[in-house]
Parts: structure tokens; C-alpha cells; sequence
């Protein structure tokens, strides 16, 4: 928990029986979408935040989607990890040197889930001023979402960010007893 992440900072938080993380998405972006267009008669509104100058918050569906792995190898650069080997500690220690490369600070312990998660922080999320989805996330990240159906290590969550920070999370729903 910290600033950004405590549960009392999180704006919605839903699942829905029956339904996957697309579903989700698809009624996140509807719900709000909608909502801002019928409260401001369109879908871009000024922002001004307390500090800095106005800025324009763009809510036109579709929202940008960025898959978490993909996003940060391409933003970065660099080869990643495979997403089924992000659980070794050769892949700790990629995620470890890397974060020291690009001068990321990182307290311990320095877990490969936190590790991603702070080059998630500086070099995606910091991007999403308009609606944007960060999906498709570790599994040692998001333990109680279900598996990925077709990306080995990775997990069916999302992360909607908007503003530079996060207002929904969900995720399909681990329903697997045994796992």
C-alpha cells in the first residue's frame, strides 16, 4: 500500500459473475464514457490541478489499451524476460539491474513484482493522461486474478489510469479451487 495504491484511493473496484477482464473493459469504458459525456454534453473535459496550467482529459471511447510486458519492452527498449520465466531469479535479477540502469529508485525487498511495478509507474502509467488500460499483468503480480488464456505468466487484469492515476482495477476472477 502506499499513496497511490491504498484501497481507500481506489475509485471502483468490481467483478461481475460469468464475465471475463474483455466484459470489464467494455463496461468501464461504456459506464464512464457515457457518464462524463452526459455530465459535460462531450467527452473531453479541462483538468486543472492544483498546481500547473489546465489540461484537457480526452474520454471518447475506445480507450488506449497498453498490455503491461509489451509495453514496457517496446517503452524501454529491451528484451524481456519470456512471461513464463518472470518467476526465476534470473529474472529478478534482470528486473533489478534494470531498474538501476534507468536510476528507478526501489526499497527492499526488491521482488521482481516490485520491480515491474516501478518501471510500470515511470514508464506507463506516466503516459496515460487520457483513459488508458494497462493489461495483461504477471501473475506473481496479481495473484487472485485467473491465468491468462492464451499468455503463459501473465494474468487477465486490468488497470485503468486516467489523470496519471489509478481509478479501477479488475481482473477475470481466479475460479480454479486447486490453483
Amino acid at each position: 500500500m502506499d499513496t497511490t495504491h491504498n484501497p481507500e484511493f481506489t475509485t471502483c473496484e468490481f467483478y461481475w459473475a460469468y464475465a471475463d477482464y474483455n466484459d470489464l473493459m467494455e463496461m468501464t469504458e461504456n459506464m464512464l464514457s457515457k457518464m462524463v459525456h452526459s455530465i459535460h454534453g462531450t467527452y473531453k473535459i479541462k483538468h486543472t490541478p492544483e498546481s500547473g496550467e489546465a489540461f484537457e482529459i480526452d474520454f471518447t471511447p475506445p480507450f488506449k489499451r497498453l498490455p503491461m510486458m509489451k509495453s514496457l519492452e517496446e517503452k524501454l527498449g529491451v528484451k524481456m524476460p519470456k512471461n513464463s520465466e518472470l518467476g526465476t531469479e534470473k529474472s529478478r535479477k534482470f528486473f533489478d539491474d534494470l531498474v538501476k540502469k534507468q536510476g528507478i529508485e526501489c526499497k527492499a525487498p526488491r521482488s521482481t513484482a516490485r520491480l515491474i511495478d516501478k518501471l510500470v509507474g515511470e514508464y506507463l502509467e506516466s503516459q496515460c493522461k487520457n483513459p488508458t488500460f494497462i493489461t495483461d499483468t504477471p501473475q506473481l503480480m496479481s495473484p487472485l486474478a485467473k491465468w491468462h488464456r492464451s499468455e503463459v505468466g501473465l494474468s487477465e487484469r486490468f488497470e485503468l489510469f486516467c489523470n496519471y492515476h489509478e481509478i479501477i482495477n479488475a481482473y477475470t476472477e481466479l475460479n480454479d479451487p486447486k490453483v
